[in-house]
């Protein structure tokens, strides 16, 4: 009679063991298995600092997005300030929508007729970057290929079945899927069939722009905080120095 309790204590350690191991290696698992499609990501390279990048990646978004896609976070007036172009240059070059100055950036896209056509609105992109990360949003642009059992002809090998047509197709060209051997459905790799108007490295380095725009577009307020940052440690800098010298010069009688 006095060994059940032993017994029943060895039993819940046992459970309790087994929950734990249980636990470590489903957390194994989803570490693996985010590592996995993180190492199937394309490094973006892309940067908020780079201000000629900024601009290019402006005028690629409203020259190929904007038409479906808003911003929505983010004025006219906002990006002139941050990208450095007068107010001439972005009503010009960039409003296509016919908004003002001070305006947030809106598709005129009515959203049932977007629901109609594509089988839901087009997201705004305002946030794409900080949800899913540069490299994402980058190797989503430089995976879509032809695909004609798509309703839209289009597929996209990180979004599988994505409801948007590819509006970068005159630049990239057109790529078809290689099928990994044995399979029909298992893409392998994408292959040019027929060449753009950019080699692919041209298209990379504007993928690249694009990315550094919408991750710009994202949080427009990095670009402030980097600059403010190099002041902030530049004084903490020498205000430690300064502490550092009166500290000294107070305690030199004492020694």
């Amino acid at each position: 009679m006095k060994r059940r309790p032993l017994m029943k204590q060895r039993y819940l350690s046992k459970r309790f063991l087994s929950a734990v191991a249980m636990a470590f290696g489903l957390l194994l698992g989803s570490v693996s298995a985010q590592a996995a499609e993180e190492s199937a990501l394309m490094s973006s390279g892309a940067s908020v600092r780079d201000q000629a990048s900024l601009q290019r990646g402006a005028k690629l978004f409203f020259n190929y997005c904007v038409g479906c896609h808003s911003l929505k976070y983010v004025r006219y007036s906002r990006i002139a300030e941050d990208l450095n172009l007068s107010e001439q240059d972005v009503m010009q070059n960039l409003n296509f929508t016919g908004g003002k100055f001070d305006d947030q950036v809106i598709s005129h896209m009515p959203a049932d007729s977007a629901t109609k056509w594509f089988g839901k609105a087009p997201p705004d992109l305002s946030l794409e970057v900080s949800a899913k990360g540069e490299d994402w949003v980058y190797t989503y642009l430089n995976s879509f290929y032809l695909d004609p059992h798509s309703p839209i002809g289009w597929n996209n090998t990180v979004l599988p079945n994505a409801a948007m047509p590819f509006p970068l197709a005159e630049l990239q060209g057109l790529q078809t899927a290689v099928m990994k051997p044995g399979t029909t459905d298992v893409v392998e790799k994408l292959e040019i069939s027929h060449p753009g108007t950019m080699t692919p490295a041209q298209y990379q380095q504007s993928m690249r722009d694009l990315t550094s725009f919408l991750e710009y577009a994202s949080e427009p307020a990095a670009l402030q905080r980097a600059h403010y940052g190099i002041w902030v440690v530049l004084f903490l800098a020498f205000f430690t120095l300064l502490a550092y010298v009166l500290n000294k010069e107070y305690w030199k009688d004492v020694h």
